[in-house]
Formats: structure tokens, C-alpha cells, sequence
């Protein structure tokens, strides 16, 4: 591990996973509020049809590929649109269309074996060049300022398209743009996560980071932070195990998503079982009940029965045990100084 950044190969993956890492989950996030988390699957069939028409010509797989999975986008997105096949149906065209193609074109070239596409279907670090790192580091950039300055829309016509429409969003020509970013995601990503996997780490970070946020900026942030430690980790994990880049990286992605699923199942259930000690009761706290009012913190406990009860969301939650004389005292001082309790209190 200590020869990591030494090697020039592991050099390109690594960054070649950091721009993969951030990138993916954030037009992934887009996909999954639209529920079309395989579409990122379909692209890469596609895209591996146009990998097969590169090796065939002798022209560059990744420009090939990006041409074929643009061209992909748009169509698929047009006939779920307008046309009368729906958007599974013409997913499922496309992508096996795309990977019949593939194999199709492949028998075609000099080598004449559909082996050469297993480095683009599940991923290698060793194919990633130096001029592939400057076209990915491109088409990254260019994916990530596209989503920070539409995500707003984009987020308006993911949640409901209906309305979007409604209020004069431009519906079309932005599902045209998150088909086409996710297909340039796709390409971005074909060297380290693999066609075959990529759509994996545009939806398991986000599905870990919807466990644990409050909002789809948080999720956001909590999708690309996954994305990140997923395809760095796991780019930096095959070197010493010896295993496919790609595989590896989804496969850290699912764990992470397992752990963020049980840790958030458990402090789901201690919190539960700590607002379960909440008091139910038919009597009403208030100024003329005699039950004495103790300020805490920034509302007020009533004692009742020896114990501090403190109103929340229609209950009572239980704050400790409270002794006799310590509630005549709390009683006396209110009933001399001449006020009252509140009637209600809130608990933060």
C-alpha cells in the first residue's frame, strides 16, 4: 500500500476514481428520485455498441462510445416521452439492442473475440491513459457544473414533473439534459467501475445517504461522500488484493450501504425505546391543576406523583424522579412570588 501513489497506472485509476466518485452519485441522485435507477445500465449497453464500432475502426472506444450513448440518450428519453412505448419497454429495447451490438460488431474486428470488451464491461485499471484522463477530468467537470447550476429544476421535475410543467419548467429539454449527463457519466466511468457496474455507484451511494439525511442537499452531500470513499477505496483495495477494479468498487459500496443501513436501524431503535419511557395519561398539565411547576432549561416540568413530566407532541416525557419536599418548595415559591405557571410547555 505504501507504493500506491509510486505506480504510474494506479496514479490515473485513483484519480480517475475521484472524478468517477463525485460525479456519479451526483446525477445518480436525480435518477433515483425519478425511479430510473437502471437507466444507467441501458447507457452502458449502449455504450459498449459504440466501444465495439471504436475497436472496429480503429477510432478511439471512449469518443465512440460517448457518441453512441448521447445518441442513446436522447431517443430513449424522446420515446418514453412522446411516443407511444413507455419508458421501461423502450429501456429494455435499447438496452439489449446495445449489448446484442456490441458482440455483433466486435466478431467483426481483427481479433475477431468479443474478449476484448471484458476490460469495458467490468472495468481496468490498466486501460486508463493519460489522454483518457484529460477527456474524463473534461467531461467530469462538465457533468458537475451542469448539475450544481440545474439542480434546482432538475430536483423541481424529479419530484414532480406534473407540476414542473405546470409552472413553465422547461420539462423535456431537462430530462433530455439528465439522460445525456447520465450517459456521459456512463463513458466517464467505463475505464474503472466497468459499463456492467457503473449504474451501481450511481444509486447504492445515494440510497446509503438517504438512510442518514434530513434533506436532498445533506443526501446529496452524503451520496458524494460515499461515492468518493467507494471508488477511491476500492481502486486503492484491488491494487493489493488483486482483484477487478470495478467489482471491488461496488462491492465496498454495498458494504457501506449494509453498515449505514444497520447502524441507522439501531439508533432508530434506542431512540424508539428511549421516547417509549414517555408518560400517557388523561390529566392536563397546566397553572390550576396543583401540580408544581419547576422551570427546566427552556420549558417547564410539572412534578406528578414524584416524578418531572414535561409536555411533548401530546404527551408526557419522563425527566427523572422529583422528591416531595423539593416540589412542596417548587409550589410555595411560585404560590408567594405571586405567578403562574405556564400552560404548556415544549421540549427542544
Amino acid at each position: 500500500m505504501t507504493d500506491l501513489l509510486t505506480v504510474d497506472f494506479m496514479q490515473r485509476a485513483l484519480i480517475a476514481a475521484l472524478l468517477v466518485g463525485t460525479v456519479a452519485p451526483m446525477v445518480g441522485i436525480f435518477l433515483v428520485q425519478r425511479r430510473l435507477s437502471l437507466i444507467g445500465d441501458g447507457m452502458g449497453h449502449v455504450a459498449l455498441a459504440g466501444v465495439a464500432i471504436g475497436l472496429v475502426t480503429g477510432t478511439a472506444p471512449v469518443l465512440t462510445a460517448l457518441v453512441a450513448a448521447l445518441v442513446a440518450a436522447v431517443v430513449i428519453e424522446l420515446l418514453r416521452t412522446r411516443g407511444r412505448t413507455n419508458g421501461d419497454v423502450a429501456l429494455a429495447v435499447i438496452f439489449y439492442g446495445g449489448i446484442a451490438g456490441g458482440v455483433v460488431i466486435i466478431s467483426k474486428s481483427p481479433d475477431g473475440t468479443p474478449a476484448n470488451l471484458m476490460k469495458y464491461l467490468f472495468g481496468s485499471i490498466l486501460t486508463t491513459q493519460r489522454t483518457d484522463l484529460y477527456l474524463f477530468a473534461g467531461l467530469a467537470l462538465l457533468i458537475a457544473v451542469t448539475t450544481w447550476v440545474l439542480r434546482p429544476r432538475l430536483f423541481a421535475v424529479a419530484n414532480d414533473e406534473e407540476y414542473a410543467r405546470a409552472v413553465g419548467i422547461p420539462v423535456l429539454p431537462l430530462n433530455i439534459v439528465l439522460a445525456v449527463l447520465t450517459a456521459t457519466t456512463v463513458v466517464v466511468a467505463m475505464r474503472v467501475v466497468g459499463l456492467l457496474l457503473i449504474s451501481a455507484l450511481m444509486i447504492v451511494p445515494n440510497a446509503a445517504g438517504q438512510l442518514v439525511a434530513r434533506s436532498f442537499s445533506s443526501g446529496l452531500r452524503w451520496a458524494i461522500g460515499f461515492g468518493l470513499v467507494s471508488s477511491v477505496g476500492g481502486v486503492a483495495l484491488s491494487y493489493p488484493l488483486n482483484t477487478p477494479s470495478g467489482g471491488t468498487i461496488v462491492l465496498l459500496a454495498v458494504g457501506l450501504f449494509v453498515v449505514t443501513a444497520l447502524v441507522s436501524g439501531v439508533l432508530g431503535r434506542v431512540g424508539g425505546r428511549r421516547h417509549d419511557v414517555a408518560e400517557r395519561h388523561e390529566h392536563e398539565h397546566d397553572a390550576r391543576c396543583g401540580h408544581p411547576a419547576v422551570p427546566h432549561g427552556d420549558h417547564v416540568d410539572y412534578v406528578h406523583d414524584g416524578h418531572l413530566h414535561a409536555a411533548h407532541e401530546g404527551h408526557y416525557d419522563e425527566h427523572g424522579a422529583h422528591h416531595h419536599e423539593d416540589s412542596i418548595a417548587g409550589r410555595d415559591g411560585a404560590n408567594a412570588s405571586g405567578t403562574t405557571a405556564p400552560t404548556t410547555g415544549t421540549r427542544p
